[in-house]
Order: structure tokens, then sequence, then C-alpha cells
């Protein structure tokens, strides 16, 4: 389940892709699956880890280009370990809302973006964040160890990636059927029944990828989309 849409990050086999945040490492399987080279770094070891052994895993049973690769880094988004214009592509998905310095990260991803090159940042979109945050403290920070900061304005986001450097070329919102279920979770708990009813069917959704629910949900993603991305070129 990518947040961001590859084909409007251009992204191809000759990039290098930095996804910072990685987490569980969706968005680095599926640049790897278009055969880039990818980095991908977190702050958590065990992420990283288990990343480590599911590309193990998908080049033993031919899932992925056999030129491609995927190195494994352990940074702090305001500190990279990387060198000047190390990346042709960077992928910052949920990660900007976590950080106090989100300036000093967004500098850091400029110092290492090539020339011309292209970042998409996701974080939670305005509306349906401020529900969660609404309906729940403890969804967010300081309540939530490691919890969410801030909530962006698209402005406000695109605002801030201009003053780093960069020019942004476009954006949209995803993930609008993942809302109610973090509306639901906020307001009566995931223990629920109607809660547990709902995750099923997301999970339902992303093993099955059904025609008509993707048609449902391109349809309210600009309404009640859980992530706002922005890409934008050096």
């Amino acid at each position: 389940m990518l947040t961001v849409d590859y084909d409007r990050l251009s992204l191809s086999q000759d990039d290098i892709l930095l996804d910072l945040g990685c987490g569980f490492g969706r968005h680095a399987y599926g640049a790897l699956a278009r055969g880039a080279r990818v980095v991908a770094c977190d702050i958590s070891l065990p992420e990283l880890i288990d990343i480590r052994h599911t590309v193990a895993a998908m080049h033993l049973a031919d899932q992925l280009p056999q030129h491609c690769t995927a190195g494994l880094v352990a940074g702090d988004a305001t500190r990279l370990p990387f060198s000047d214009a190390s990346f042709t592509r960077i992928v910052a998905s949920e990660v900007l809302e976590h950080i106090h310095d989100d300036a000093g990260a967004l500098a850091e991803l400029v110092r290492i973006l090539q020339p011309g090159g292209t970042l998409a940042v996701t974080v939670p979109a305005q509306f349906a964040e401020r529900i969660c945050w609404a309906l729940d403290d403890g969804y967010h920070a300081p309540k939530a160890e490691g919890g969410h900061v801030r909530i962006y304005s698209q402005d406000e986001l695109e605002q801030k990636l201009v003053a780093a450097g960069l020019t942004p070329i476009g954006s949209h919102k995803a993930h609008a059927l993942h809302s109610p279920y973090w509306w639901l979770r906020c307001g009566i708990g995931e223990g629920k029944s109607i809660c547990k009813a709902y995750h099923r069917f997301l999970c339902w959704d992303i093993e099955h990828n059904p025609a008509f629910v993707r048609y449902a949900e391109k349809a309210l993603n600009p309404l009640i989309g859980k992530s706002l991305v922005v890409y934008a070129r050096a």
C-alpha cells in the first residue's frame, strides 16, 4: 500500500532513492520492484532488520529485479549520514510530523538530493488529522511518545519546502478509507467490535485490491484523504 505515486515521482531503474523513515519498508519494496537502487533509513533498528530479511526473501523468490540493491542505514533525519547530492529521488513518508525541527530535516533532505532531483513528502492531511486530535489527546504528542507534534496545512508544508530551496510541482491526497478507521480508533477505541470489523475490511482491501473500492477511494481522497503528498524538485 503505497502513499507516494512513483509515476509522479518519475522513478526509474536509473534512480538512487532514499526512503527516509522507512518503517517496515513499503516504499522501499515498491522502489526495488521498479529496479531502483534503494537506501532505507530509519531510527529504528528492528524495522531495518525486518527489511533486510524481507528483501533477501523477495530476491530468493525472484520477486525483484536481480540488479536492484537495498542499503540499510540507521539515522536521524536532522543529521543524515550521507554525502551531499547522494540521491536522485527521496521519499519522506509520514516523517516530518514527528520532528520538532522539521526545517532542519528539510535542509538535510535538500543537501543530499541531487540538483534536478525530486522529493515526495507525505504528512497526515489537515482535515482528517484534526478530527483525530480532537477525539483523543493520547493520539498525538505530548501524551503519545514519539507522536505527531504538529498538523500541517498544505500551504504550510509547501511554504516550508520553498523555504528549504525546493519547488513544489504537484500534490494529492491518499488513503481516504483509512480516515474512518482512525476516527473510530480515536473515538471509541481499537478494541471495539466495529473498529475491529473496519480493520478487517482494510486488510481485505489491501490483500485483494478490488477495482470498485479503488474507484470509491479515489473519489473520496480529495475530501477525507488520510495523507497529503507533495512532490517537489531541487
